[in-house]
C-alpha cells in the first residue's frame, strides 16, 4: 500500500466512524427536546425521566463526536496539506462556523444538563433546543465544505494562483442546498430508527414498558420523517449530480454507453473491461426521467469520459444499491408502522412489530454509510 492509499484508507475510516455521531449529535437533541416539550405540555413524569435518560445519551455522544471530528481535522492538515494550503482560504468559512456552532452547542448542553430547576422552563428547554439547532448548523456547515468540493466556486484560477476569492460563494455553492437537505433527512431517518430498535428491544424484554413505549413512538415518527423524506431529498440531490457531475451518475447506475431514454438499474454486476452490466434488473426510460424529468433525455455513459478519471465503477455502483435497498426497506416498515397506527393499533404492541423494529436498528447507518461512500 503506497502513501497516497494510506491516507485515502485513514480518512475514509475515520470519516465512516465520525459521521454516526454526527448525525446523533443533529438528530438526537430534538428527541430530547420534544420529550421535555411533552412534559412542560402535560406534567406527566413519565416524559421527564425519558428528556433526562436522552439527555445523558446526547452529552456522552456529544463528547464522542467532538473527539472523533477533532481528529479528522487534525488529518485534513496533516494528510492533505497540499490541498488544505490552496483550498483552505476557500472553503475555510464554513470550517471556522462549524466551530462556532460547536461552542455554542457545547454551552447549551451544559446549561440544559446542570439547568433542571434552576432556569425558567421554558428558557431551559429552549437550551436543550439549541443543542439541537447548533448540531443541525455544525453538520450543515460540514457538508457545505464536502459540496465545495463537488461543486468548487468561488475563485478564480488564474497563473496557477487561486484569486479573487469569495468565500460566501463557495460556501453557498450549487451543490450545498441539495447534500445538505439530504444529509439531514438521513441523519433523522437513521438517528429515529436506531432509536426507536433500542426501545423496542427493552419492551419486548417488559423493563418499565410505559416509558419505552412512549419513547418508542417518538423515535419512529422521527424515523418516519425521515425515511418518506429520504427520496424526495435524494431525488434533488441526484438531479443536482446528473447536471453537474455526469460521470458520477454514470457509475451510480453503471451505465456505459450514452442514451437517450435511459434505463434505471436495479442490482446487477458491472463489468468494466467489456463495458457492460450483467444479470441486472432494468426498468426503461426511468433513470432520464429521474435525472432530468424527461422520460427521452440523453444520459451519457461512461464511454464518453476518458477511462482514467472513472471512479471505481463496482464501488460506487454497490454502495448506491445498498443504499437504495436499505431505503426501500425503511420506508416499507415506516408504511407498516403507519397502517398499524392508523388502522391496527392493536399490531403497535405486537412483538412481530417490535422485532421489525429491532432489526432494523442499523439499517439507516448502513444507508448512510453507503451513500457517503458514493
Amino acid at each position: 500500500m503506497d502513501d497516497f492509499l494510506a491516507a485515502r484508507a485513514q480518512m475514509a475510516l475515520s470519516l465512516g466512524f465520525h459521521i454516526i455521531f454526527a448525525c446523533v449529535g443533529m438528530v438526537m437533541p430534538f428527541l430530547m427536546a420534544f420529550a421535555h416539550w411533552k412534559y412542560l405540555k402535560t406534567g406527566n413524569e413519565i416524559y421527564k425521566g425519558l428528556t433526562k435518560a436522552w439527555s445523558k445519551g446526547v452529552a456522552i455522544l456529544f463528547a464522542t463526536g467532538a473527539v472523533s471530528g477533532t481528529m479528522l481535522s487534525f488529518e485534513l492538515g496533516l494528510l492533505w496539506p497540499g490541498f488544505m494550503k490552496h483550498a483552505g482560504p476557500i472553503f475555510g468559512m464554513p470550517f471556522s462556523l462549524e466551530g462556532t456552532a460547536f461552542f455554542i452547542e457545547a454551552i447549551a448542553i451544559g446549561f440544559f444538563l446542570y439547568g433542571w430547576d434552576k432556569f425558567n422552563k421554558w428558557f431551559h428547554w429552549f437550551c436543550g433546543f439549541l443543542v439541537g439547532l447548533s448540531g443541525l448548523a455544525s453538520g450543515i456547515l460540514v457538508v457545505a465544505a464536502n459540496a465545495w468540493m463537488n461543486s468548487p466556486t468561488g475563485f478564480d484560477y488564474i497563473n496557477g494562483q487561486y484569486v479573487n476569492i469569495d468565500p460566501i460563494k463557495a460556501m453557498f455553492n450549487e451543490a450545498w442546498f441539495p447534500q445538505a437537505l439530504h444529509m439531514t433527512v438521513a441523519a433523522f431517518c437513521a438517528t429515529g430508527f436506531a432509536v426507536a430498535g433500542v426501545h423496542a428491544f427493552l419492551i419486548m424484554k417488559k423493563k418499565n414498558v410505559e416509558f419505552h413505549t412512549k419513547a418508542f413512538r417518538i423515535a419512529a415518527a422521527f424515523a418516519l420523517v425521515g425515511a418518506f423524506g429520504a427520496p424526495l431529498s435524494g431525488d434533488v440531490a441526484a438531479k443536482s449530480v446528473a447536471e453537474r457531475q455526469p460521470i458520477k451518475l454514470a457509475a451510480m447506475e453503471a451505465h456505459f454507453e450514452t442514451e437517450k431514454g435511459a434505463a434505471f438499474v436495479i442490482g446487477g454486476i458491472p463489468d468494466e473491461e467489456k463495458g457492460e452490466i450483467n444479470y441486472a434488473l432494468k426498468i426503461p426510460k426511468v433513470l432520464s426521467f429521474l435525472a432530468t424529468n424527461d422520460f427521452n433525455a440523453e444520459i451519457k455513459g461512461l464511454n464518453d469520459f476518458p477511462k482514467d478519471e472513472w471512479p471505481p465503477i463496482a464501488v460506487v455502483h454497490y454502495a448506491f444499491q445498498i443504499m437504495i435497498f436499505f431505503g426501500v426497506v425503511m420506508i416499507s416498515i415506516g408504511s407498516l408502522y403507519l397502517y398499524s397506527f392508523f388502522f391496527k393499533k392493536d399490531w403497535l404492541n405486537k412483538n412481530w412489530l417490535l422485532k421489525t423494529f429491532l432489526f432494523a436498528t442499523p439499517f439507516g447507518y448502513i444507508a448512510l454509510e453507503a451513500g457517503w461512500t458514493v
